[in-house]
């Protein structure tokens, strides 16, 4: 990966297969999904875990592919599902890494305070050299739900290439901001939640959240199984400990009514709608859909129609051997919501606890990326992840095409391969050269183009903001790179050469241990600590 340039876009709101030392694996196709088998020891126990699978992107000629679109994605379930497999003992599943939601799942540096704003260009750059922008129009600045910077440096592994990253941030709000809540906590009862304490993880996952809530927010419970039920009406946040009781009375038996499930808490979340609020189903789950409407087809419409409404819907995963992620994740898209994969208490405590706003308050829906390479500056690119959020060209401008949605204070990550003009391609040069490849005038200095379409959280009229990246900003080292840049780069490494990507073959688990374990910062709550800790172990899975 980092013999080409690396363009990291990141917006603020792993895997190789079984070595012979390891677990073994088969895998097969169907419908798109992967189904994993394993044997670990003597003893065999089937895996009915799915994930889809998805190629990575291919490398793309400016010439001839000049845009990249897709759908910005806020999601983090892959990182705490792949930590989920080290910390059993197994290298995870290929189609279980998600490059993007490894790199979501790490909270950024706070900004430097101090900015100046010049229509749009470049404003200031930090101790660190990142280069702030603040979107404008004319000469006013113009009110976003983001902000945005960008930091460019040389590569890590080859100084002779450059690395990109464009951070955009979505604004936090102050608990006194946050809209009301209407929640439906739909949980699975069925026998599957019985082992490896998955419900109880849930009850208390929830319980977390329940501490957190104020008067005018309001729950609902719902428990399917063999059948559906209403645990508990729709109850003020005040009434702590009713909601609190209603979620330790849950236990776990039956077969698997999803589809039933979610019908009711449609229902329920219709009957507790509160206007301008969030309105929102967090279906908690091991996956194993078996009974009712079992084909995802069915419940994608269901989804999308109750989303249409107003309702969104987001996906706690739980367990192992029976993780159904394919549908999680893909419902959870369609729902306009978050898919998180609890593997902890701590991981519960983060996704509902810390990082609760993150997961339940809007602050800009349909959020969509273009970006417009420069020819005369760059000859050729591929995406790093977000291989199931690709959009056509035209779907930019179009409203009615469905794309992500941010909360507040999320950070997202998107990771591009370049190749600069004046560095060897994939692709030899053109015999008769590139009428293509020239700039308009007064644009030579510019990489490449960025532009974001977002909708309100309560609106159906995309705005657009849009920024030029500039190649005059480039650092003299990747070591004068922030600390941010830098980890993140390990982080990408890591994932890419956990999915087996031929070009981090020769870049060692150690080299990039290194590489993270210096860019550490202050790692206020360990978070990165953790992530060396994992290279380590799959240091030694991998042998």
């Amino acid at each position: 990966m980092y013999k080409n340039k690396l363009l990291i876009i990141s917006i603020c709101s792993l895997t190789l297969s079984g070595c012979s030392h390891g677990p073994a694996y088969t895998s097969g196709s169907m419908s798109g999904y992967t189904l994993m088998g394993s044997i670990a020891g003597a003893s065999a126990q089937f895996d009915t875990s799915r994930y889809t699978h998805y190629d990575d992107s291919p490398v793309k000629q400016v010439a001839q592919s000049p845009l990249a679109t897709f759908s910005l994605d806020v999601d983090t379930a892959s990182y705490a599902n792949v930590r989920r497999f080290l910390n059993q003992g197994q290298l995870p599943n290929p189609d279980a890494v998600r490059v993007e939601e490894m790199l979501n799942y790490f909270p950024l540096s706070k900004r430097p305070n101090d900015k100046t704003t010049f229509g749009g260009q470049e404003v200031q750059k930090s101790a660190e050299r990142v280069v702030h922008i603040e979107i404008t129009s004319g000469c006013e600045p113009v009110s976003h739900p983001f902000t945005v910077q960008y930091e460019l440096t040389p590569a890590p592994l080859n100084e002779q290439h450059t690395l990109l990253r464009l951070d955009i941030a979505a604004k936090e709000l102050a608990s006194s901001e946050r809209p009301a809540a209407n929640l439906v906590f739909l949980i699975d009862t069925s026998g599957s939640m019985e082992g490896d304490g998955r419900l109880p993880l849930i009850q208390s996952a929830l319980k977390m959240m329940v501490n957190d809530l104020r008067p005018q927010d309001r729950v609902s419970i719902v428990t399917y199984a063999g059948s559906s039920e209403v645990l508990l009406s729709a109850t003020s946040g005040a009434e702590k400990q009713t909601i609190i009781h209603a979620l330790n009375d849950l236990s776990a038996d039956g077969s698997t009514n999803g589809g039933a499930g979610l019908k009711m808490a449609y229902e329920q979340a219709q009957k507790g709608f509160i206007k301008g609020g969030v309105n929102r189903i967090l279906l908690a789950t091991d996956g194993d859909f078996n009974v009712g409407i079992d084909d995802p087809k069915a419940i994608e419409s269901l989804v999308k129609k109750e989303r249409d409404t107003g309702i969104t819907l987001s996906t706690l995963g739980v367990g192992d051997d029976n993780v159904n992620d394919a549908m999680m994740v893909k419902i959870a898209d369609v729902g306009n919501g978050n898919y998180s994969y609890l593997d902890s208490l701590s991981e519960a405590q983060k996704v509902l606890g810390q990082e609760m706003q993150q997961t339940l308050v809007t602050v800009a829906k349909d959020v969509k990326a273009q970006i417009e390479f420069n020819p005369a500056q760059v000859i050729e690119y591929r995406q790093i992840g977000y291989e199931k959020r690709q959009l056509r060209d035209e779907d930019f401008n179009n409203d009615a095409v469905d794309a992500g949605d941010i909360g507040a204070g999320k950070h997202v990550t998107v990771l591009f391969e370049l190749t600069l003009a004046g560095q060897k391609g994939s692709v030899d040069a053109l015999r008769y050269g590139n009428t293509s490849a020239k700039a308009a005038t007064g644009k030579e200095n510019e990489l490449l183009w960025v532009k974001l379409r977002y909708k309100a959280p309560q609106g159906e009229t995309s705005r657009l903001m849009s920024q030029p990246v500039m190649a005059t900003s480039l650092q003299n080292s990747f070591e004068m790179a922030s600390t941010d840049m830098r980890f993140l780069s390990a982080v990408a490494a890591y994932g890419q050469k956990l999915r087996g990507s031929d070009e981090l073959a020769k870049t060692s688990w150690q080299q990039i241990a290194g590489w993270a374990e210096r860019a550490k910062g202050t790692d206020e709550k360990g978070y990165r600590a953790e992530f060396v800790r994992l290279v380590d172990l799959t240091a030694g899975l991998s042998h």
